[in-house]
């Protein structure tokens, strides 16, 4: 009776694990690992392309004083303000 017990927990336990699914895009199309690793590429150098034009763009509008600086900024901008020998 134990034995047996044992045997269908087994055999629950092999039927419960689901077989890995391939990947699928949204119109329900399946992709395979290398097309997926190259639209990963494209998705990181667009990322990247877009926070360093922001840094560019936030440089310039600093510089040009039309933005208010935060501590960090300020510190690297003008570091003179934490000079605490000048007191």
């Amino acid at each position: 009776m134990g034995a047996e017990r044992g045997d269908n927990q087994n055999q629950t336990n092999r039927q419960a694990v689901p077989s890995p699914s391939p990947l699928v895009v949204r119109n329900g199309k399946p992709i395979d690992e290398s097309q997926f690793l190259s639209w990963k590429r494209q998705k990181n150098a667009s990322k990247l392309a877009r926070n360093a034009e922001s840094a560019r763009k936030r440089e310039e509008e600093i510089s040009a004083g039309t933005v208010a600086m935060n501590g960090r900024e300020l510190f690297l901008y003008e570091p003179w303000v934490f000079d605490n020998s000048r007191y």
